[in-house]
């Protein structure tokens, strides 16, 4: 990814936490040469002392077929993002975006049994912890997991290779930064408001 360097973040723990709260990511891989992607929910966990990432497939996406070709794929994980006005700095310019998005490349292997069951029982405690009456795969029949986990092809990749882009105004001056972190905040959009608590704490 293209990163000027003003707009790189190279802190582990921002980046992990980052990834753990945007963890709908895009999955990309190769298959013939031709770009294949899914979207889907992708858990930033350790094995043996190593951050990995894990999550599934449905077996009918013929994706999970491109593994074995290519073992090389890159998740994308997108944080809040934001229009930017030119009208909102003093002087003349152009507008821009700002927004937060993290790469991440890796080897990707298939996962089966237990290390499955394992991955979906952490994915699904993970989300159901607001849940007025959480489920978990514990408690349900054990047909009923068995025949869901045959649906799916679960997989995990050894990271390789993060790239984390902040592009948070850094580039502008204090009084232009301000006048950004001021529109922002006053958006009717959340996400955009979003975007204005993120360059305060830049």
């Amino acid at each position: 990814m293209y990163i000027p360097k003003i707009f790189k973040n190279e802190n582990p723990e921002e980046i992990e936490e980052f990834i753990r709260q945007n963890s709908f990511g895009i999955l990309v891989s190769l298959k013939n040469g031709i770009p294949l992607a899914t979207h889907i929910p992708i858990e930033l966990e350790e094995r043996d002392g190593k951050k990995v990432l894990c999550g599934h497939l449905a077996r009918a996406n013929e994706q999970w077929r491109s593994f074995d070709e290519n073992k090389e794929v890159l998740t994308i994980f997108i944080g809040p993002h934001a229009y930017i006005s030119a009208s909102w700095y003093k002087g003349e310019s152009v507008p821009t975006w700002n927004y937060v998005a993290v790469h991440v490349y890796g080897k990707i292997r298939i996962i089966e049994g237990q290390d499955l069951w394992q991955s979906l029982k952490k994915l699904v405690d993970k989300y159901e912890q607001a849940s007025e009456n959480p489920v978990s795969i514990e408690t349900m029949s054990e047909k009923m997991v068995e025949n869901q986990m045959r649906a799916i092809v679960g997989f995990e990749i050894e990271i390789t290779d993060i790239q984390a882009k902040y592009k948070l105004s850094q580039n502008r001056n204090p009084e232009d930064y301000q006048r950004v972190v001021e529109h922002l905040q006053q958006s009717p959009d959340p996400i955009a408001r979003h975007v204005s608590e993120l360059m305060q704490k830049d």
